[in-house]
Protein backbone atom coordinates (compact mmCIF):
# COMPACT_ATOMS: atom_id res chain seq x y z
CA UNK A 1 0.00 0.00 0.00
CA UNK A 2 2.91 2.43 0.60
CA UNK A 3 4.62 1.74 -2.72
CA UNK A 4 0.82 2.50 -4.26
CA UNK A 5 0.66 6.00 -2.55
CA UNK A 6 3.52 6.81 -3.34
CA UNK A 7 3.36 5.75 -7.32
CA UNK A 8 0.14 7.68 -7.17
CA UNK A 9 1.17 11.00 -5.70
CA UNK A 10 4.20 11.22 -7.64
CA UNK A 11 1.89 10.76 -11.06
CA UNK A 12 -0.25 13.75 -9.44
CA UNK A 13 2.72 15.89 -9.41
CA UNK A 14 4.47 14.90 -12.43
CA UNK A 15 1.11 15.77 -14.18
CA UNK A 16 0.83 18.89 -12.87
CA UNK A 17 4.36 20.10 -13.35
CA UNK A 18 4.17 18.54 -17.17
CA UNK A 19 0.97 20.90 -17.54
CA UNK A 20 2.46 24.24 -15.63
CA UNK A 21 5.85 23.28 -18.27
CA UNK A 22 2.90 23.44 -21.53
CA UNK A 23 1.68 26.57 -20.07
CA UNK A 24 5.70 28.23 -19.63
CA UNK A 25 6.45 27.54 -23.02
CA UNK A 26 3.03 29.01 -24.52
CA UNK A 27 3.38 32.03 -22.46
CA UNK A 28 7.04 32.50 -23.81
CA UNK A 29 6.02 32.34 -27.62
CA UNK A 30 3.01 34.73 -26.98
CA UNK A 31 5.11 37.01 -25.23
CA UNK A 32 7.82 37.09 -28.16
CA UNK A 33 4.65 37.63 -30.74
CA UNK A 34 3.78 40.24 -28.36
CA UNK A 35 6.96 41.90 -28.28
CA UNK A 36 8.29 41.32 -32.12
CA UNK A 37 4.83 43.36 -32.77
CA UNK A 38 5.31 46.23 -30.08
CA UNK A 39 8.83 46.94 -31.77
CA UNK A 40 7.47 46.28 -35.12
CA UNK A 41 8.34 49.78 -37.23
CA UNK A 42 5.27 50.43 -39.53
CA UNK A 43 6.33 51.64 -43.15
CA UNK A 44 3.49 54.37 -42.63
CA UNK A 45 4.45 56.70 -39.41
CA UNK A 46 0.74 58.07 -38.51
CA UNK A 47 2.24 60.34 -36.18
CA UNK A 48 5.38 61.86 -38.15
CA UNK A 49 4.63 65.33 -38.59
CA UNK A 50 6.05 65.72 -41.83
CA UNK A 51 4.10 66.40 -45.66
CA UNK A 52 1.61 68.16 -47.15
CA UNK A 53 -1.07 69.29 -44.64
CA UNK A 54 -4.16 70.24 -47.08
CA UNK A 55 -3.17 74.11 -47.34
CA UNK A 56 -5.85 76.01 -45.45
CA UNK A 57 -8.85 75.52 -47.85
CA UNK A 58 -11.61 73.82 -46.39
CA UNK A 59 -13.16 72.75 -50.18
CA UNK A 60 -14.86 69.61 -50.88
CA UNK A 61 -11.89 67.24 -51.89
CA UNK A 62 -10.99 65.56 -55.06
CA UNK A 63 -9.91 62.15 -55.24
CA UNK A 64 -8.11 59.83 -57.98
CA UNK A 65 -6.67 56.43 -58.43
CA UNK A 66 -4.63 56.06 -60.97
CA UNK A 67 -3.45 52.25 -62.70
CA UNK A 68 -3.60 51.15 -59.36
CA UNK A 69 -2.16 47.93 -58.47
CA UNK A 70 -2.35 45.93 -54.88
CA UNK A 71 -2.32 43.01 -52.82
CA UNK A 72 -2.52 41.96 -49.29
CA UNK A 73 0.74 41.61 -48.05
CA UNK A 74 -0.22 37.92 -46.13
CA UNK A 75 -2.07 37.39 -49.77
CA UNK A 76 0.97 38.38 -52.21
CA UNK A 77 -0.23 35.96 -54.61
CA UNK A 78 -3.34 37.40 -55.10
CA UNK A 79 -3.80 40.66 -56.39
CA UNK A 80 -6.91 42.66 -55.21
CA UNK A 81 -6.25 45.45 -57.62
CA UNK A 82 -4.31 45.24 -61.32
CA UNK A 83 -4.91 48.39 -62.62
CA UNK A 84 -7.87 50.04 -60.80
CA UNK A 85 -8.11 53.86 -62.21
CA UNK A 86 -11.28 56.04 -61.18
CA UNK A 87 -11.29 59.88 -60.06
CA UNK A 88 -14.46 61.81 -57.76
CA UNK A 89 -14.79 65.48 -58.52
CA UNK A 90 -15.18 67.91 -55.88
CA UNK A 91 -18.41 67.75 -54.28
CA UNK A 92 -19.31 64.82 -55.87
CA UNK A 93 -21.61 61.60 -54.76
CA UNK A 94 -19.53 58.25 -56.01
CA UNK A 95 -21.04 55.21 -55.03
CA UNK A 96 -18.35 52.02 -55.20
CA UNK A 97 -20.69 48.84 -56.22
CA UNK A 98 -19.90 45.51 -56.68
CA UNK A 99 -19.89 41.60 -55.45
CA UNK A 100 -18.06 40.73 -52.40
CA UNK A 101 -13.94 40.74 -52.77
CA UNK A 102 -14.19 42.94 -55.46
CA UNK A 103 -12.30 45.50 -53.58
CA UNK A 104 -14.69 48.33 -52.13
CA UNK A 105 -13.96 48.54 -48.99
CA UNK A 106 -9.97 48.34 -50.22
CA UNK A 107 -10.02 51.40 -51.95
CA UNK A 108 -10.92 53.01 -48.18
CA UNK A 109 -7.98 51.23 -46.64
CA UNK A 110 -5.76 52.23 -49.04
CA UNK A 111 -7.14 55.91 -49.43
CA UNK A 112 -6.98 56.43 -45.37
CA UNK A 113 -3.18 54.72 -45.87
CA UNK A 114 -3.58 51.54 -43.66
CA UNK A 115 -1.61 50.33 -46.10
CA UNK A 116 -0.05 51.68 -49.63
CA UNK A 117 -0.65 50.66 -53.27
CA UNK A 118 1.82 48.26 -55.00
CA UNK A 119 1.82 50.27 -57.74
CA UNK A 120 0.60 53.27 -59.65
CA UNK A 121 -0.77 56.41 -57.72
CA UNK A 122 -3.96 57.65 -55.17
CA UNK A 123 -4.20 61.07 -54.61
CA UNK A 124 -5.77 64.12 -52.67
CA UNK A 125 -6.76 67.37 -53.98
CA UNK A 126 -3.58 66.53 -56.96
CA UNK A 127 -1.13 65.53 -54.41
CA UNK A 128 0.06 61.21 -53.96
CA UNK A 129 -1.33 60.16 -50.44
CA UNK A 130 2.03 59.26 -49.61
CA UNK A 131 3.14 62.75 -49.96
CA UNK A 132 0.53 63.90 -47.21
CA UNK A 133 1.17 64.12 -43.56
CA UNK A 134 -0.78 61.21 -42.46
CA UNK A 135 -2.25 62.52 -39.31
CA UNK A 136 -3.83 66.10 -41.58
CA UNK A 137 -4.58 63.53 -44.39
CA UNK A 138 -6.96 61.42 -41.97
CA UNK A 139 -7.95 64.22 -40.26
CA UNK A 140 -9.52 65.75 -43.45
CA UNK A 141 -11.74 62.56 -44.32
CA UNK A 142 -14.65 61.61 -41.92
CA UNK A 143 -15.68 57.68 -41.77
CA UNK A 144 -18.52 55.75 -41.11
CA UNK A 145 -18.22 52.49 -41.03
CA UNK A 146 -20.54 49.06 -41.01
CA UNK A 147 -20.03 48.42 -37.37
CA UNK A 148 -19.43 51.57 -35.27
CA UNK A 149 -16.96 52.09 -32.54
CA UNK A 150 -18.40 53.75 -29.34
CA UNK A 151 -16.61 53.93 -26.51
CA UNK A 152 -16.99 54.25 -22.63
CA UNK A 153 -18.51 57.38 -21.83
CA UNK A 154 -21.70 59.99 -22.88
CA UNK A 155 -23.29 60.29 -26.46
CA UNK A 156 -21.69 63.90 -26.06
CA UNK A 157 -18.13 62.40 -25.04
CA UNK A 158 -18.19 59.89 -28.56
CA UNK A 159 -19.59 62.85 -30.37
CA UNK A 160 -16.81 64.83 -29.40
CA UNK A 161 -14.20 62.35 -30.54
CA UNK A 162 -14.43 64.16 -34.05
CA UNK A 163 -13.47 67.20 -32.72
CA UNK A 164 -12.57 67.31 -28.99
CA UNK A 165 -12.77 71.13 -28.59
CA UNK A 166 -16.15 71.45 -29.89
CA UNK A 167 -18.83 73.15 -28.58
CA UNK A 168 -21.91 72.16 -26.67
CA UNK A 169 -24.14 73.80 -29.78
CA UNK A 170 -21.46 72.15 -32.61
CA UNK A 171 -22.27 68.67 -30.47
CA UNK A 172 -25.98 69.42 -30.85
CA UNK A 173 -26.17 70.97 -34.80
CA UNK A 174 -23.98 67.95 -35.50
CA UNK A 175 -26.44 65.67 -34.09
CA UNK A 176 -29.38 66.86 -35.55
CA UNK A 177 -27.93 66.70 -39.00
CA UNK A 178 -27.34 63.36 -38.37
CA UNK A 179 -31.08 62.74 -37.15
CA UNK A 180 -30.02 61.71 -33.61
CA UNK A 181 -31.31 64.50 -32.08
CA UNK A 182 -34.74 63.66 -31.50
CA UNK A 183 -33.59 60.76 -29.39
CA UNK A 184 -31.29 61.91 -27.81
CA UNK A 185 -33.12 64.83 -26.38
CA UNK A 186 -35.93 61.99 -25.04
CA UNK A 187 -33.47 60.44 -23.01
CA UNK A 188 -33.62 61.23 -19.21
CA UNK A 189 -29.73 62.31 -19.37
CA UNK A 190 -29.79 63.77 -22.93
CA UNK A 191 -26.71 64.03 -24.58
CA UNK A 192 -25.06 62.96 -20.68
CA UNK A 193 -26.30 59.83 -21.27
CA UNK A 194 -23.45 56.45 -20.76
CA UNK A 195 -23.18 54.75 -23.86
CA UNK A 196 -21.85 51.34 -22.03
CA UNK A 197 -19.16 49.68 -23.21
CA UNK A 198 -18.90 49.27 -27.02
CA UNK A 199 -22.46 51.13 -27.00
CA UNK A 200 -24.36 48.53 -25.28
CA UNK A 201 -26.80 50.70 -23.72
CA UNK A 202 -28.01 52.22 -27.66
CA UNK A 203 -29.95 50.40 -30.22
CA UNK A 204 -27.79 49.79 -33.70
CA UNK A 205 -29.80 52.52 -35.24
CA UNK A 206 -28.51 54.74 -32.31
CA UNK A 207 -25.02 53.98 -32.43
CA UNK A 208 -25.14 54.72 -36.32
CA UNK A 209 -26.57 58.03 -36.23
CA UNK A 210 -24.16 58.49 -32.99
CA UNK A 211 -21.24 57.79 -35.34
CA UNK A 212 -22.56 59.79 -38.54
CA UNK A 213 -22.57 62.77 -35.96
CA UNK A 214 -19.04 62.73 -34.91
CA UNK A 215 -18.32 61.88 -38.35
CA UNK A 216 -19.62 65.15 -39.61
CA UNK A 217 -18.75 67.66 -36.41
CA UNK A 218 -15.15 67.66 -37.80
CA UNK A 219 -16.91 69.03 -40.90
CA UNK A 220 -14.81 66.51 -43.04
CA UNK A 221 -13.92 67.32 -47.05
CA UNK A 222 -14.03 63.68 -47.89
CA UNK A 223 -16.96 61.65 -46.13
CA UNK A 224 -16.94 57.93 -46.90
CA UNK A 225 -20.20 55.52 -45.37
CA UNK A 226 -18.97 52.13 -45.63
CA UNK A 227 -21.91 49.93 -45.55
CA UNK A 228 -23.28 52.22 -43.16
CA UNK A 229 -26.47 50.68 -43.11
CA UNK A 230 -26.01 47.36 -44.03
CA UNK A 231 -26.17 45.89 -40.22
CA UNK A 232 -29.74 47.28 -39.75
CA UNK A 233 -33.08 45.95 -39.35
CA UNK A 234 -35.38 47.87 -42.17
CA UNK A 235 -36.76 50.13 -39.91
CA UNK A 236 -33.46 51.54 -38.24
CA UNK A 237 -31.87 51.68 -41.88
CA UNK A 238 -34.78 53.90 -42.74
CA UNK A 239 -33.96 56.29 -40.41
CA UNK A 240 -30.63 56.12 -41.11
CA UNK A 241 -30.51 56.55 -44.34
CA UNK A 242 -32.97 59.54 -44.49
CA UNK A 243 -30.30 61.08 -42.64
CA UNK A 244 -27.12 59.82 -45.10
CA UNK A 245 -29.44 61.72 -47.86
CA UNK A 246 -30.00 64.97 -46.38
CA UNK A 247 -26.12 65.15 -45.17
CA UNK A 248 -24.79 64.30 -48.89
CA UNK A 249 -27.24 66.60 -50.41
CA UNK A 250 -26.73 69.72 -48.16
CA UNK A 251 -23.52 69.21 -47.51
CA UNK A 252 -20.43 70.79 -49.78
CA UNK A 253 -18.40 68.11 -48.74
CA UNK A 254 -17.33 64.95 -51.39
CA UNK A 255 -18.69 61.81 -50.54
CA UNK A 256 -17.83 58.12 -51.07
CA UNK A 257 -20.42 55.27 -50.42
CA UNK A 258 -19.90 52.02 -50.58
CA UNK A 259 -22.90 49.83 -50.56
CA UNK A 260 -24.35 46.26 -51.39
CA UNK A 261 -28.24 47.12 -51.07
CA UNK A 262 -28.47 49.23 -54.40
CA UNK A 263 -31.43 51.01 -53.38
CA UNK A 264 -29.59 53.50 -51.36
CA UNK A 265 -27.30 54.68 -54.05
CA UNK A 266 -29.97 55.63 -57.12
CA UNK A 267 -29.15 59.70 -56.90
CA UNK A 268 -25.58 59.10 -56.92
CA UNK A 269 -23.60 61.15 -58.94
CA UNK A 270 -21.65 58.75 -60.55
CA UNK A 271 -21.46 54.95 -59.62
CA UNK A 272 -18.28 52.98 -59.94
CA UNK A 273 -18.54 49.05 -60.51
CA UNK A 274 -15.67 47.31 -59.67
CA UNK A 275 -14.47 43.14 -60.41
CA UNK A 276 -12.09 41.24 -61.81
CA UNK A 277 -9.10 43.17 -60.38
CA UNK A 278 -10.37 46.48 -61.48
CA UNK A 279 -13.15 49.05 -62.95
CA UNK A 280 -15.68 47.48 -65.36
CA UNK A 281 -17.96 50.53 -65.85
CA UNK A 282 -18.91 54.03 -64.24
CA UNK A 283 -21.95 56.10 -64.70
CA UNK A 284 -25.25 57.36 -63.02
CA UNK A 285 -27.55 54.44 -62.65
CA UNK A 286 -30.30 55.23 -65.12
CA UNK A 287 -27.55 55.14 -67.36
CA UNK A 288 -25.96 52.16 -66.19
CA UNK A 289 -29.21 49.97 -66.50
CA UNK A 290 -29.30 51.20 -69.62
CA UNK A 291 -26.42 49.60 -70.70
CA UNK A 292 -27.78 46.18 -69.69
CA UNK A 293 -23.99 44.89 -68.00
CA UNK A 294 -22.30 44.58 -65.03
CA UNK A 295 -24.69 46.63 -62.89
CA UNK A 296 -27.90 46.22 -64.57
CA UNK A 297 -26.95 42.09 -63.51
CA UNK A 298 -26.39 43.08 -59.98
CA UNK A 299 -29.42 44.89 -59.86
CA UNK A 300 -31.32 42.30 -61.25
CA UNK A 301 -29.90 39.86 -58.90
CA UNK A 302 -30.96 42.09 -55.84
CA UNK A 303 -34.38 42.24 -57.30
CA UNK A 304 -34.61 38.76 -57.87
CA UNK A 305 -34.28 37.67 -54.14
Amino acid sequence: MTVLLVIIFMAFGIGAVAGDSIDKAEAMTAAKKAWDVVHLKSSIDALAPSGYDGGKGGAAATVSFEDCAFAYPTRADRPVYERLTFSIAAGEVCALVGESGAGKSTAVQLLLRYYDVDGGRISVDGTDVRDWDVSKLRGSIGLVSQEPALFTGSIADNIKYGKPNASLDEVRQAASLANALTFIDALPEGFDTQVGSRGVQLSGGQKQRVAIARAIIRKPRLLILDEATSALDSKSERVVQAALDGITATSSCTTLVIAHRLSTIRSASKICVFGKGGLLEEGTHDALLKKKSHYYALVAHQMAK
